[in-house]
């Protein structure tokens, strides 16, 4: 069998017997690393410290890994406005919360003739959350439901940043007002002293 070191050299073509015999003198194991290649090929290394270490990048791997939700809202074609900015603030939250959203409207009756209704809502729903999400996969008739399914943008900030920078751009405006109206107000009050 072909002896390769604990540094990664090789040590050439050794027996079993003789193998072990080295990785006996150093205190550590021998692990077969290509068993079908001719001859087979062994390694001289710690065996529990290599089980240990492969075991912490796994870990590591699984902790990166994002799990990514698919949410679902429904919707009916003849939806009033208040309830679509209910449901508009529903589906943004779960785009900026890292979640997918499959948007569904349900047709009943007639309404199924026409689809353009449906396709308009959804595309409406779209532009309306366009710096949030993107369309994933276009409006499409699935017999009774029309289907869209959106997925959060990269670079879209979580809701509670955003709230955070336009209240401090508003009070950031307000204090440039007031500055503005205090610098007017002196010379008014100077002009009247004299």
């Amino acid at each position: 069998m072909r002896l390769i070191s604990e540094s990664g050299e090789q040590l050439g073509i050794k027996h079993i017997r003789e193998a072990m015999e080295i990785a006996e003198r150093q205190d550590l194991d021998i692990v077969e690393v290509a068993a079908n290649s001719d001859p087979p090929v062994v390694r001289i290394m710690d065996y529990g410290k290599d089980k240990y270490r492969k075991e912490q990048a796994r870990k590591a791997a699984r902790k990166k890994q994002v799990n990514i939700n698919v949410r679902e809202i429904k919707l009916r074609p003849k939806i009033g406005d208040h309830d679509f900015n209910t449901k508009r603030g529903h589906v943004e939250r779960f785009l900026r919360g890292g979640d997918k959203v499959k948007v569904t409207i349900m047709f009943r009756g007639r309404e199924v003739q026409h689809p353009e209704l449906g396709e308009k809502l959804l595309v409406r729903l779209a532009g309306d959350l366009g710096d949030v999400g993107r369309i994933e996969s276009q409006p499409n008739l699935d017999g009774r439901n029309m289907v869209m399914v959106m997925a959060p943008k990269k670079d879209a900030a979580p809701k509670g940043e955003a709230k955070s920078e336009a209240t401090s751009s508003e009070v950031g405006s307000a204090v440039g007002s007031e500055a503005i109206d205090e610098t007017r107000s002196e010379p008014q009050e100077s002009a009247a002293r004299s």
